[in-house]
Protein backbone atom coordinates (compact mmCIF):
# COMPACT_ATOMS: atom_id res chain seq x y z
CA UNK A 1 0.00 0.00 0.00
CA UNK A 2 0.93 3.66 -0.78
CA UNK A 3 2.70 5.02 2.71
CA UNK A 4 3.27 8.90 3.45
CA UNK A 5 6.97 9.13 3.89
CA UNK A 6 6.97 13.31 5.03
CA UNK A 7 6.30 12.32 8.52
CA UNK A 8 8.30 10.19 11.26
CA UNK A 9 11.61 9.16 12.25
CA UNK A 10 13.56 8.83 9.52
CA UNK A 11 16.27 6.09 9.87
CA UNK A 12 13.64 2.99 10.65
CA UNK A 13 11.43 4.29 7.78
CA UNK A 14 14.50 4.46 5.15
CA UNK A 15 16.05 1.03 6.06
CA UNK A 16 12.44 -0.34 5.88
CA UNK A 17 11.94 1.33 2.48
CA UNK A 18 15.20 0.15 1.35
CA UNK A 19 15.65 -3.77 2.41
CA UNK A 20 12.63 -4.62 0.49
CA UNK A 21 14.13 -3.08 -2.57
CA UNK A 22 17.65 -4.84 -1.81
CA UNK A 23 15.93 -8.18 -1.47
CA UNK A 24 14.04 -7.57 -4.70
CA UNK A 25 16.83 -6.93 -6.98
CA UNK A 26 18.80 -10.10 -4.89
CA UNK A 27 15.94 -12.43 -5.95
CA UNK A 28 16.23 -10.49 -10.14
CA UNK A 29 20.19 -10.83 -9.70
CA UNK A 30 19.60 -14.77 -8.33
CA UNK A 31 17.28 -15.91 -11.14
CA UNK A 32 19.95 -13.79 -13.85
CA UNK A 33 22.82 -15.38 -12.01
CA UNK A 34 21.11 -19.09 -12.13
CA UNK A 35 21.21 -18.56 -16.25
CA UNK A 36 24.79 -18.43 -16.10
CA UNK A 37 25.03 -21.45 -13.54
CA UNK A 38 22.59 -23.52 -15.18
CA UNK A 39 24.40 -23.59 -18.73
CA UNK A 40 27.58 -23.06 -17.30
CA UNK A 41 27.32 -26.97 -14.92
CA UNK A 42 25.16 -28.12 -17.44
CA UNK A 43 26.10 -26.98 -20.81
CA UNK A 44 29.61 -26.07 -20.73
CA UNK A 45 32.06 -23.16 -20.72
CA UNK A 46 31.17 -21.94 -24.49
CA UNK A 47 27.48 -21.93 -23.10
CA UNK A 48 28.38 -20.13 -20.47
CA UNK A 49 30.61 -17.51 -22.57
CA UNK A 50 27.37 -17.30 -24.64
CA UNK A 51 24.76 -16.06 -21.70
CA UNK A 52 27.87 -13.60 -20.24
CA UNK A 53 28.93 -11.87 -23.54
CA UNK A 54 24.84 -11.54 -23.69
CA UNK A 55 24.39 -9.82 -20.37
CA UNK A 56 25.43 -6.55 -20.90
CA UNK A 57 23.20 -6.17 -24.08
CA UNK A 58 20.27 -7.05 -22.37
CA UNK A 59 21.22 -5.39 -19.06
CA UNK A 60 22.05 -2.17 -21.30
CA UNK A 61 18.49 -1.90 -23.01
CA UNK A 62 16.64 -3.20 -19.34
CA UNK A 63 18.35 -0.29 -17.23
CA UNK A 64 17.40 2.22 -20.12
CA UNK A 65 13.82 1.20 -19.48
CA UNK A 66 14.54 1.12 -15.42
CA UNK A 67 16.01 4.69 -15.55
CA UNK A 68 12.85 5.74 -17.96
CA UNK A 69 10.52 4.44 -15.26
CA UNK A 70 12.81 5.81 -12.58
CA UNK A 71 12.57 9.03 -13.82
CA UNK A 72 8.94 9.33 -14.02
CA UNK A 73 9.01 7.78 -10.41
CA UNK A 74 10.68 11.24 -9.27
CA UNK A 75 7.86 12.95 -10.56
CA UNK A 76 5.57 10.55 -9.53
CA UNK A 77 6.80 10.78 -6.06
CA UNK A 78 6.78 14.37 -5.86
CA UNK A 79 3.38 14.54 -7.19
CA UNK A 80 2.00 12.59 -4.59
CA UNK A 81 4.05 14.32 -1.39
CA UNK A 82 2.29 17.20 -3.02
CA UNK A 83 -1.34 15.45 -2.70
CA UNK A 84 -1.61 16.47 -6.56
CA UNK A 85 -3.90 13.44 -7.09
CA UNK A 86 -5.43 14.61 -10.23
CA UNK A 87 -2.14 15.47 -12.42
CA UNK A 88 -0.62 12.56 -10.38
CA UNK A 89 -2.70 9.82 -12.59
CA UNK A 90 -2.31 11.72 -15.33
CA UNK A 91 1.35 11.54 -15.31
CA UNK A 92 0.61 7.85 -14.73
CA UNK A 93 -1.20 7.22 -17.79
CA UNK A 94 0.59 9.27 -20.17
CA UNK A 95 4.27 7.34 -19.38
CA UNK A 96 2.85 4.13 -19.54
CA UNK A 97 1.34 4.93 -22.82
CA UNK A 98 4.83 6.48 -24.09
CA UNK A 99 6.74 3.61 -22.83
CA UNK A 100 4.51 0.99 -24.32
CA UNK A 101 5.29 2.02 -27.78
CA UNK A 102 8.58 2.61 -26.64
CA UNK A 103 9.27 -0.97 -25.47
CA UNK A 104 8.07 -1.82 -28.90
CA UNK A 105 10.25 -0.05 -30.98
CA UNK A 106 13.19 -1.12 -28.77
CA UNK A 107 11.91 -4.81 -29.21
CA UNK A 108 12.26 -4.61 -32.77
CA UNK A 109 15.43 -2.70 -33.38
CA UNK A 110 17.49 -4.74 -31.01
CA UNK A 111 16.01 -7.96 -32.42
CA UNK A 112 17.08 -6.93 -36.22
CA UNK A 113 20.59 -5.54 -34.88
CA UNK A 114 21.66 -8.23 -32.40
CA UNK A 115 23.98 -10.08 -34.68
CA UNK A 116 26.13 -7.04 -35.57
CA UNK A 117 26.19 -6.23 -31.82
CA UNK A 118 27.82 -8.99 -30.71
CA UNK A 119 30.16 -8.42 -33.63
CA UNK A 120 30.91 -5.22 -32.69
CA UNK A 121 31.66 -6.44 -29.56
CA UNK A 122 34.63 -8.82 -31.08
CA UNK A 123 32.54 -11.95 -29.74
CA UNK A 124 34.27 -15.18 -30.57
CA UNK A 125 32.63 -16.90 -33.51
CA UNK A 126 31.87 -19.73 -31.56
CA UNK A 127 30.26 -18.23 -29.27
CA UNK A 128 27.70 -15.97 -31.58
CA UNK A 129 25.05 -18.17 -32.70
CA UNK A 130 23.76 -19.46 -28.96
CA UNK A 131 24.14 -15.52 -28.14
CA UNK A 132 22.09 -14.34 -30.56
CA UNK A 133 19.53 -16.86 -29.76
CA UNK A 134 19.79 -16.18 -26.78
CA UNK A 135 19.30 -12.17 -26.94
CA UNK A 136 16.71 -12.58 -29.27
CA UNK A 137 14.26 -15.17 -27.62
CA UNK A 138 14.76 -12.36 -24.61
CA UNK A 139 14.25 -9.65 -26.36
CA UNK A 140 10.80 -10.21 -27.01
CA UNK A 141 9.95 -9.96 -23.06
CA UNK A 142 10.57 -5.97 -23.12
CA UNK A 143 7.31 -4.92 -23.13
CA UNK A 144 6.85 -7.04 -19.91
CA UNK A 145 9.97 -5.57 -18.23
CA UNK A 146 8.50 -2.39 -18.96
CA UNK A 147 5.14 -2.53 -17.82
CA UNK A 148 6.87 -4.86 -14.30
CA UNK A 149 9.35 -2.02 -13.74
CA UNK A 150 7.20 1.41 -14.14
CA UNK A 151 4.72 -0.59 -12.02
CA UNK A 152 7.31 -1.07 -9.32
CA UNK A 153 8.67 2.24 -9.66
CA UNK A 154 5.11 3.88 -9.39
CA UNK A 155 4.58 1.69 -5.97
CA UNK A 156 7.92 2.53 -4.20
CA UNK A 157 7.63 6.45 -5.22
CA UNK A 158 4.23 5.87 -3.20
CA UNK A 159 6.12 4.62 -0.33
CA UNK A 160 5.18 0.89 -0.96
CA UNK A 161 8.58 -1.05 -1.56
CA UNK A 162 7.25 -4.12 -0.18
CA UNK A 163 4.90 -5.13 -3.17
CA UNK A 164 6.76 -5.66 -6.07
CA UNK A 165 9.23 -7.48 -4.06
CA UNK A 166 6.46 -10.08 -3.22
CA UNK A 167 6.29 -10.28 -7.31
CA UNK A 168 9.39 -10.37 -8.11
CA UNK A 169 10.38 -13.36 -5.63
CA UNK A 170 7.11 -15.40 -7.33
CA UNK A 171 8.87 -14.55 -10.71
CA UNK A 172 12.07 -15.53 -9.68
CA UNK A 173 10.96 -19.17 -8.15
CA UNK A 174 9.19 -19.94 -11.59
CA UNK A 175 12.57 -18.82 -13.52
CA UNK A 176 14.61 -20.95 -11.59
CA UNK A 177 12.29 -24.05 -12.26
CA UNK A 178 12.02 -22.84 -15.74
CA UNK A 179 15.73 -23.11 -16.29
CA UNK A 180 15.78 -26.89 -15.32
CA UNK A 181 12.72 -27.67 -16.85
CA UNK A 182 14.24 -26.38 -20.09
CA UNK A 183 17.88 -27.17 -19.70
CA UNK A 184 18.46 -29.69 -18.10
CA UNK A 185 15.48 -31.85 -18.65
CA UNK A 186 14.33 -30.69 -21.91
CA UNK A 187 18.14 -30.21 -22.81
CA UNK A 188 16.76 -27.27 -24.73
CA UNK A 189 20.63 -25.01 -23.91
CA UNK A 190 20.81 -21.38 -23.59
CA UNK A 191 17.48 -21.05 -25.26
CA UNK A 192 15.49 -22.27 -22.58
CA UNK A 193 16.93 -20.30 -20.17
CA UNK A 194 15.97 -17.28 -22.57
CA UNK A 195 12.43 -18.59 -22.47
CA UNK A 196 11.86 -19.14 -18.78
CA UNK A 197 13.00 -15.55 -18.20
CA UNK A 198 10.45 -13.95 -20.71
CA UNK A 199 7.40 -16.31 -18.91
CA UNK A 200 8.77 -15.30 -14.88
CA UNK A 201 9.29 -12.02 -16.57
CA UNK A 202 5.31 -12.05 -17.98
CA UNK A 203 3.88 -13.66 -14.85
CA UNK A 204 5.52 -10.69 -12.54
CA UNK A 205 3.96 -8.35 -14.83
CA UNK A 206 0.66 -9.68 -14.83
CA UNK A 207 0.58 -10.24 -11.12
CA UNK A 208 1.50 -6.74 -10.38
CA UNK A 209 -1.63 -5.66 -12.68
CA UNK A 210 -3.53 -8.02 -10.47
CA UNK A 211 -2.54 -6.32 -6.86
CA UNK A 212 -2.81 -2.86 -8.04
CA UNK A 213 -6.73 -3.17 -9.19
CA UNK A 214 -7.22 -5.20 -6.02
CA UNK A 215 -5.76 -3.14 -3.75
CA UNK A 216 -3.89 0.33 -4.86
CA UNK A 217 -7.47 2.09 -6.09
CA UNK A 218 -5.44 5.55 -6.80
CA UNK A 219 -3.89 3.37 -9.37
CA UNK A 220 -6.81 1.26 -11.05
CA UNK A 221 -7.56 4.45 -13.45
CA UNK A 222 -10.05 2.40 -15.70
CA UNK A 223 -10.75 4.90 -18.94
CA UNK A 224 -8.17 7.03 -17.52
CA UNK A 225 -5.68 4.68 -18.23
CA UNK A 226 -6.18 6.11 -22.33
CA UNK A 227 -5.21 9.94 -21.10
CA UNK A 228 -2.58 11.88 -22.84
CA UNK A 229 -0.40 15.28 -21.71
CA UNK A 230 1.91 15.60 -23.80
CA UNK A 231 2.86 18.25 -21.92
CA UNK A 232 3.70 15.93 -18.88
CA UNK A 233 5.09 13.62 -21.25
CA UNK A 234 8.17 16.63 -22.38
CA UNK A 235 8.60 16.80 -18.56
CA UNK A 236 8.75 12.67 -17.83
CA UNK A 237 11.41 12.69 -20.79
CA UNK A 238 13.21 15.48 -19.17
CA UNK A 239 13.39 13.53 -16.15
CA UNK A 240 13.24 9.99 -17.82
CA UNK A 241 15.85 10.23 -20.54
CA UNK A 242 18.51 11.46 -18.90
CA UNK A 243 18.02 9.09 -15.68
CA UNK A 244 18.09 6.61 -18.09
CA UNK A 245 20.89 7.63 -19.92
CA UNK A 246 22.53 7.82 -16.31
CA UNK A 247 21.43 4.40 -15.73
CA UNK A 248 22.95 3.06 -19.41
CA UNK A 249 26.15 4.48 -19.11
CA UNK A 250 27.52 2.43 -16.52
CA UNK A 251 26.09 -0.67 -18.66
CA UNK A 252 27.71 0.98 -22.05
CA UNK A 253 31.38 1.07 -19.72
CA UNK A 254 30.61 -2.96 -18.87
CA UNK A 255 29.69 -3.32 -22.87
CA UNK A 256 33.23 -0.95 -23.63
CA UNK A 257 35.08 -3.63 -21.15
CA UNK A 258 33.42 -6.91 -22.25
CA UNK A 259 34.83 -6.13 -25.48
CA UNK A 260 38.52 -5.35 -24.69
CA UNK A 261 38.01 -8.96 -22.44
CA UNK A 262 36.86 -10.64 -25.48
CA UNK A 263 40.34 -10.41 -26.84
CA UNK A 264 41.29 -12.28 -23.96
CA UNK A 265 39.90 -15.68 -25.14
CA UNK A 266 37.00 -17.73 -23.96
CA UNK A 267 38.29 -18.67 -20.73
CA UNK A 268 38.18 -14.70 -19.97
CA UNK A 269 35.23 -14.01 -21.61
CA UNK A 270 33.55 -17.46 -19.17
CA UNK A 271 35.18 -15.83 -16.15
CA UNK A 272 34.64 -12.38 -16.68
CA UNK A 273 30.57 -13.52 -17.02
CA UNK A 274 30.92 -14.94 -13.65
CA UNK A 275 32.13 -11.87 -12.14
CA UNK A 276 30.04 -9.84 -13.44
CA UNK A 277 27.36 -11.71 -11.31
CA UNK A 278 28.97 -11.57 -8.73
CA UNK A 279 29.59 -7.70 -9.23
CA UNK A 280 26.13 -7.23 -9.61
CA UNK A 281 25.48 -8.48 -6.37
CA UNK A 282 27.75 -6.63 -4.82
CA UNK A 283 26.63 -3.65 -6.22
CA UNK A 284 23.42 -3.34 -6.67
CA UNK A 285 22.12 -2.89 -3.17
CA UNK A 286 24.48 0.70 -2.96
CA UNK A 287 22.33 1.59 -6.14
CA UNK A 288 19.20 0.34 -4.17
CA UNK A 289 19.69 2.22 -0.88
CA UNK A 290 20.12 5.50 -3.17
CA UNK A 291 16.95 4.69 -5.02
CA UNK A 292 15.44 4.50 -1.20
CA UNK A 293 16.91 7.77 -0.64
CA UNK A 294 15.82 9.43 -4.01
CA UNK A 295 11.94 8.45 -3.28
CA UNK A 296 11.88 9.55 0.23
CA UNK A 297 13.67 12.56 -0.72
CA UNK A 298 11.20 13.14 -3.93
CA UNK A 299 8.15 12.86 -1.49
CA UNK A 300 9.41 15.60 0.99
CA UNK A 301 10.88 17.77 -1.34
CA UNK A 302 7.17 17.91 -2.81
CA UNK A 303 6.16 18.47 0.76
CA UNK A 304 8.75 21.49 1.04
CA UNK A 305 10.26 19.82 4.32
CA UNK A 306 14.03 20.56 3.50
CA UNK A 307 15.16 19.59 6.93
CA UNK A 308 14.50 16.01 6.33
CA UNK A 309 16.18 16.09 3.05
CA UNK A 310 19.34 16.92 4.56
CA UNK A 311 18.48 13.95 7.32
CA UNK A 312 17.87 11.35 5.17
CA UNK A 313 21.14 12.15 2.74
CA UNK A 314 23.21 11.75 5.96
CA UNK A 315 21.21 8.81 7.20
CA UNK A 316 21.65 7.18 3.63
CA UNK A 317 25.15 7.72 3.15
CA UNK A 318 25.88 6.08 6.78
CA UNK A 319 24.13 2.72 5.70
CA UNK A 320 25.96 3.18 2.51
CA UNK A 321 29.77 2.64 4.26
CA UNK A 322 28.48 -0.11 6.28
CA UNK A 323 27.42 -1.74 3.55
CA UNK A 324 30.07 -1.01 1.42
CA UNK A 325 32.47 -3.12 3.96
CA UNK A 326 30.26 -5.81 4.75
CA UNK A 327 30.64 -6.14 0.96
CA UNK A 328 34.23 -6.59 0.88
CA UNK A 329 35.02 -8.48 3.75
CA UNK A 330 32.20 -11.56 1.95
CA UNK A 331 34.14 -11.58 -1.39
CA UNK A 332 37.16 -11.52 0.37
CA UNK A 333 36.60 -14.34 2.50
CA UNK A 334 34.32 -16.61 0.13
CA UNK A 335 36.01 -15.71 -3.17
CA UNK A 336 36.59 -19.34 -4.44
CA UNK A 337 33.44 -21.29 -3.37
CA UNK A 338 31.25 -17.67 -5.11
CA UNK A 339 33.49 -18.75 -8.21
CA UNK A 340 32.86 -22.66 -7.66
CA UNK A 341 29.16 -21.90 -8.34
CA UNK A 342 29.70 -20.79 -11.76
CA UNK A 343 32.18 -23.68 -13.42
CA UNK A 344 33.77 -26.28 -12.40
CA UNK A 345 36.69 -25.18 -14.92
CA UNK A 346 40.05 -24.36 -12.53
CA UNK A 347 41.46 -22.01 -14.74
CA UNK A 348 38.09 -20.19 -15.02
CA UNK A 349 38.01 -20.15 -11.28
CA UNK A 350 41.10 -18.90 -10.32
CA UNK A 351 40.86 -15.92 -13.31
CA UNK A 352 38.03 -14.70 -11.15
CA UNK A 353 39.65 -15.16 -7.80
CA UNK A 354 42.30 -12.83 -8.74
CA UNK A 355 39.40 -10.20 -9.89
CA UNK A 356 37.51 -10.38 -6.67
CA UNK A 357 40.44 -10.76 -4.05
CA UNK A 358 41.77 -7.20 -6.16
CA UNK A 359 38.50 -5.23 -5.94
CA UNK A 360 36.92 -6.15 -2.58
CA UNK A 361 37.39 -2.99 -0.75
CA UNK A 362 36.71 -1.31 -3.50
CA UNK A 363 32.99 -0.83 -3.04
CA UNK A 364 33.65 1.89 -0.45
CA UNK A 365 33.67 4.20 -3.55
CA UNK A 366 30.83 3.21 -5.28
CA UNK A 367 28.80 3.55 -2.25
CA UNK A 368 29.89 7.31 -1.61
CA UNK A 369 29.27 8.29 -5.64
CA UNK A 370 25.98 6.29 -5.58
CA UNK A 371 24.30 8.20 -2.16
CA UNK A 372 25.31 10.97 -3.52
CA UNK A 373 23.80 10.89 -6.76
CA UNK A 374 20.76 9.20 -4.68
CA UNK A 375 20.66 12.67 -3.42
CA UNK A 376 20.75 14.46 -7.15
CA UNK A 377 17.94 12.36 -8.10
CA UNK A 378 15.88 13.24 -4.73
CA UNK A 379 16.34 17.01 -5.43
CA UNK A 380 15.12 16.61 -9.35
CA UNK A 381 18.67 17.21 -10.45
CA UNK A 382 19.44 14.58 -13.17
CA UNK A 383 22.35 16.45 -15.05
CA UNK A 384 24.85 15.95 -13.11
CA UNK A 385 23.99 11.85 -12.08
CA UNK A 386 24.51 11.68 -15.76
CA UNK A 387 28.16 13.43 -16.04
CA UNK A 388 28.86 11.89 -13.21
CA UNK A 389 28.35 8.25 -14.49
CA UNK A 390 30.05 9.43 -18.50
CA UNK A 391 33.08 10.61 -16.36
CA UNK A 392 33.26 7.18 -14.56
CA UNK A 393 32.75 4.63 -18.13
CA UNK A 394 35.14 6.78 -19.54
CA UNK A 395 37.93 6.76 -17.45
CA UNK A 396 37.28 3.05 -16.82
CA UNK A 397 36.97 2.21 -20.39
CA UNK A 398 40.38 4.14 -21.51
CA UNK A 399 42.11 2.99 -18.10
CA UNK A 400 41.37 -0.57 -19.01
CA UNK A 401 42.33 -0.67 -22.65
CA UNK A 402 45.53 0.85 -21.85
CA UNK A 403 46.28 -1.89 -19.22
CA UNK A 404 45.31 -4.36 -21.41
CA UNK A 405 47.18 -3.55 -24.55
CA UNK A 406 50.03 -1.88 -23.44
CA UNK A 407 50.35 -2.96 -19.77
CA UNK A 408 49.72 -7.06 -20.74
CA UNK A 409 47.77 -7.10 -17.62
CA UNK A 410 44.77 -9.75 -18.11
CA UNK A 411 42.17 -9.80 -15.79
CA UNK A 412 43.97 -7.83 -13.07
CA UNK A 413 43.44 -4.71 -15.53
CA UNK A 414 39.74 -4.64 -14.40
CA UNK A 415 39.84 -3.86 -10.79
CA UNK A 416 42.60 -1.02 -11.23
CA UNK A 417 40.38 0.46 -14.06
CA UNK A 418 37.46 0.58 -11.72
CA UNK A 419 39.25 2.58 -9.22
CA UNK A 420 40.07 5.18 -11.40
CA UNK A 421 36.77 5.45 -12.80
CA UNK A 422 35.01 5.90 -9.22
CA UNK A 423 38.01 8.01 -8.06
CA UNK A 424 37.11 10.66 -11.11
CA UNK A 425 33.70 10.18 -10.24
CA UNK A 426 33.77 11.24 -7.12
CA UNK A 427 36.26 13.82 -7.43
CA UNK A 428 33.23 15.51 -10.35
CA UNK A 429 30.66 14.85 -7.58
CA UNK A 430 31.72 16.47 -4.36
CA UNK A 431 32.28 19.93 -5.14
CA UNK A 432 28.69 19.95 -6.87
CA UNK A 433 27.08 18.17 -3.24
CA UNK A 434 29.40 20.68 -1.72
CA UNK A 435 28.14 23.78 -3.34
CA UNK A 436 24.58 22.70 -2.70
CA UNK A 437 24.88 21.98 1.05
CA UNK A 438 26.25 25.44 1.17
CA UNK A 439 23.09 27.23 -0.95
CA UNK A 440 20.86 24.94 1.06
CA UNK A 441 21.86 26.07 4.93
CA UNK A 442 22.38 29.94 3.42
CA UNK A 443 18.44 29.86 2.09
CA UNK A 444 17.22 27.78 5.66
CA UNK A 445 19.11 30.82 7.72
CA UNK A 446 17.80 33.39 5.45
CA UNK A 447 13.68 31.49 6.08
CA UNK A 448 14.48 31.47 10.46
CA UNK A 449 15.88 35.06 10.09
CA UNK A 450 12.35 35.93 8.47
CA UNK A 451 10.31 34.23 10.47
CA UNK A 452 11.64 35.77 13.27
CA UNK A 453 11.27 39.50 12.23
Amino acid sequence: MDKDMTKGPLLPLLIHFTIPLVLGNLLQLTYNAVDSIVVGRYVGKVALAAVGTSNPLMTLIILFIQGICLGAGVLIGTMYGAKDFKRLKCQISTTMIAGLVFSVVITLCSILLTPWLLTLLQTDPIIIPEAVLYLRIVFCGLVFNFIYNFFASTLRAMGDSRSPLYFLGISAIINIIGDLFFVVILQMGTAGCAISTVISEGLSCLFCWWYIKKKVPILDLGREWFRFDCSLLKETLGYGFVSAMQQSTVQIGKIGIQTIVNTLGVTATAAFSAINRIDDFAYIPEQNIAHAMTSVMAQNRGAGKKNRIVKVFRIGMGIELIYGLLAGTMLLACARPIMMLFTKDEETIVMGMTYLHLIAFLYILPSLTNGIQGYFRGMGDMKITLWSSMINFLVRVVCCAGLVFFGKMGIEALPWSYLLGWLAMLLYELPYLIRQFWKDRKGNAGQKEEERV
